[in-house]
Order: structure tokens, then sequence, then C-alpha cells
């Protein structure tokens, strides 16, 4: 079974998905994912204050990276490892034209998408430090955290303010975190990739 709080997440019109179980790699566990021309995600629902839980924490481990990989493409829009970090929506932060797109995409979906969110990526190629905008939306932007083959097969740890790359990137103060999410997806490339996402926190600054 997945993590107490863990949930799929799934996209219309992407036939295969991507495979995720709870394993143990040394003496500690973790989700590992294994991704085949496909894509889906691991979400984990929240409601919470950014400004009182800034710090994003979190490692993982990748096989390796994709050949085709390519931030700035829609076809290269793969990652072998990502973290996702959403928040929800505000119609007070949305116009007339925005509301009603959010108000036709909950009765769509069941759910308002979000307002915005974060990317934190294992790139291909692209220099640590890159952050654009997604290929396909610009309410979405990709981080990237770790590039190339370098450290693979080696646990990796991150920690991100996402605050702090919230205000620099949208310019604006965040609304609450919605979801935490992680993604190991290769249907854009049609290639596959292994991943070990480990622990994953919202901590406060130290005093």
């Amino acid at each position: 079974g997945l993590p107490a709080g863990w949930q799929p997440h799934v996209f219309r019109g992407t036939p295969r998905h991507t495979r995720y179980t709870v394993t143990r790699d040394g003496d500690r566990y973790g989700i590992k994912a294994e991704a085949d021309n496909s894509a889906s995600g691991l979400i984990h629902r929240v409601m919470v204050e950014p400004t009182r839980f800034p710090i994003l924490r979190w490692r993982w481990k990748v096989e390796n990276v994709l050949r085709k990989g390519d931030v700035t493409r829609k076809s290269g829009d793969d990652y072998p490892a990502r973290i996702y970090v959403t928040f929800a929506y505000d119609p007070k932060r949305a116009s007339f034209g925005q509301r009603i797109k959010y108000e036709s995409a909950r009765l769509l979906f069941g759910e308002y998408p979000p307002h915005a969110s974060l990317n934190y990526i294992w790139e291909s190629r692209a220099p640590v430090g890159t952050i654009v905008p997604n290929p396909f939306t610009d309410r979405v932007h990709m981080i990237v955290v770790d590039s190339g083959t370098a450290q693979l097969g080696q646990w990796v740890e991150h920690e991100r303010n996402i605050y702090q790359d919230y205000r620099k990137i949208f310019n604006e103060e965040p609304p609450l975190i919605s979801g935490i999410a992680i993604m190991t997806d290769t249907d854009n490339t049609g290639e596959s990739a292994v991943a070990w996402y480990g622990e994953i926190s919202l901590v406060s600054p130290e005093p």
C-alpha cells in the first residue's frame, strides 16, 4: 500500500500510468517509481500557510535521465523525478474571465485546478538553478535542482524555501499550499525512467 495520506493522481487522456510501490533501500523505506512511456503521480493534499511552513525538504534518487528530456519544449516535458507544490485557487485573485474558466474546470473535473504550481525537477541537461515556465502553462514554473548523470544512483537531499521561490517567480504573495506531489513521467518522450523518493516534509524556519 501507499503511505498514509498519499493517493494516485492521473491525467485524462494518458493511457499508461507510472507504477509506484513502497520499497526498501538499505535501512530505509521509500517509494519506487517506474515509468515506461507513462505519466501519473502521487499527491498528498494539504492546506498549509506558506509563511508558517515555507521550507520543503526531500530526498530522491534516480537511475537514469531522459535522452529527449528538454524543460523548454512540450515534447521534452518529462523528468525522472519531480516534486510538485500546488497552491490553492483563490477567486479573489482571479479576473472575471479566470473565475469562469476555473468554475468550468471544477464542473468538469470535480475540483478547482491550482492557482499556480512550482515544480522541482531532475533535468537531463539544463543547468542547476534554471527557472522557466512550463511549456504548457505559465502558471507552472520549473526549477532545476539536479541535472545530468553525475549523481545517478545516489540519494540526493534538497531544501527549498517555497515561499521565497513563489514570491520571486510570480511576484505576489502565495495562497495556501494545497498539495505536495511526486511524479516520474515519460509520456512525452516515450522513454523509461526509474526513481526513488524518500522523506518529504514541510517545516518551519529555524528559530
